[in-house]
C-alpha cells in the first residue's frame, strides 16, 4: 500500500507563501481561492504578531487538505465525489460533484473552496500543469497533493518550491522514507486529533 503525506517543519517556514503561489499556479487555482494557505497562530491577520511590543512573537502554519485517513468530508459526500484513491490522497471527481457543499461544512480544516462563480482568472486563460482538470462553476475544489505531478513520482509543487526546504513528502507506509522517520522520531503535531479524522498532513520542528 501507499500512504503518501506531508510533514511539515514550522520551525524552518518563514511564511512567504511561495508554497500558496506555486500551488496556485501550477493547478489553475481561480482568483480570489487557495489551495494552500498560511495562517499565522493565534493572530486572524496574514504576518500579525502575539504579544506586546517588543515582546512579540509569530509562528506560522501552512494550511491545505490534510488527506485524512478518515476524511469527514468523504462520509458526508451524497454522491461519492469525494473518494480515497489508492495513494492515500483524498480527491474529488468533478463529474460527480453537485456542489451540495456537505464536504466544505464538514472539513474541520476548512480546506475547501467553491466556485461560486464562473471560475475567473486574471492571466486571461488557464494555466499550470496541462493534464490539471479546469473545474467549473458549481464544484468544490481542494489540495488534490499534485495528483497529476505525484502520480508521475515527481513531488508536489508545494514542496518543490519551498524556498526554506520546510516540507518532506513522502510515503508513511514505507518505514525507510523521510516522513516516516520524521513521524516516528519527531514530537509531532496533528491538528484537531481530537476530531479523529487522522490527518496524513503533520507538523514539527
Amino acid at each position: 500500500m501507499t500512504k503518501l503525506a506531508i510533514a511539515v517543519n514550522v520551525g524552518r517556514c518563514v511564511g512567504c507563501h511561495t508554497c500558496s503561489i506555486s500551488c496556485k499556479m501550477s493547478n489553475n487555482v481561480p482568483d480570489g481561492m487557495l489551495w494552500n494557505r498560511v495562517l499565522t497562530e493565534n493572530s486572524e491577520v496574514i504576518d500579525g504578531a502575539v504579544g506586546v511590543y517588543p515582546a512579540l512573537s509569530r509562528d506560522y502554519l501552512p494550511l491545505a487538505c490534510q488527506h485524512c485517513e478518515n476524511p469527514a468530508c468523504q462520509k458526508v459526500c451524497p454522491t461519492g465525489a469525494t473518494y480515497k484513491d489508492g495513494k492515500g490522497r483524498v480527491e474529488i471527481d468533478y463529474d460527480k460533484c453537485i456542489g451540495c457543499r456537505m464536504c466544505m461544512a464538514a472539513c474541520p480544516y476548512n480546506a475547501r473552496v467553491f466556485n461560486w462563480t464562473e471560475p475567473v482568472r486574471s492571466a486571461g486563460s488557464n494555466y499550470g500543469e496541462a493534464d490539471v482538470p479546469v473545474r467549473p462553476k458549481g464544484v468544490m475544489e481542494k489540495c488534490t497533493l499534485c495528483s497529476e505531478r505525484t502520480d508521475r513520482g515527481d513531488a508536489p509543487m508545494c514542496v518543490t518550491c519551498c524556498p526554506a526546504r520546510a516540507r518532506v513528502y513522502g510515503d508513511l507506509d514505507d518505514p525507510d522514507s523521510e516522513i516516516s522517520k520524521i513521524a516516528r522520531e519527531k514530537n509531532v503535531r496533528i491538528l484537531l486529533e481530537e476530531m479523529g479524522t487522522s490527518p496524513q498532513v503533520f507538523y514539527f520542528e
